[in-house]
């Protein structure tokens, strides 16, 4: 059996190149219990695996400069 690792989908926004994705993932893989980070700067969003705490998450990313909210909220 499998144990599913949650995921938490973010949307960014004031990303504009490739440093601010290097930024963000950057950002998100030092948050404690974050797995994985995927960055899309075309779509503004960010997929993070792991159990992280959503707060702690978006302040990483508003840390480097940039707006972050759970997508769907």
């Amino acid at each position: 059996m499998t144990t599913q690792i949650p995921t938490t989908e973010l949307t960014i926004t004031g990303m504009s190149c490739g440093h601010c994705v290097k930024a963000v993932e950057g950002a998100l893989r030092a948050v404690p219990g974050v797995q994985a980070v995927t960055v899309d700067l075309a779509g503004g969003r960010a997929t993070v695996q792991g159990d992280a705490d959503t707060q702690t998450m978006l302040a990483a990313v508003s840390e480097e400069g940039y707006t972050a909210q759970v997508a769907g909220a």
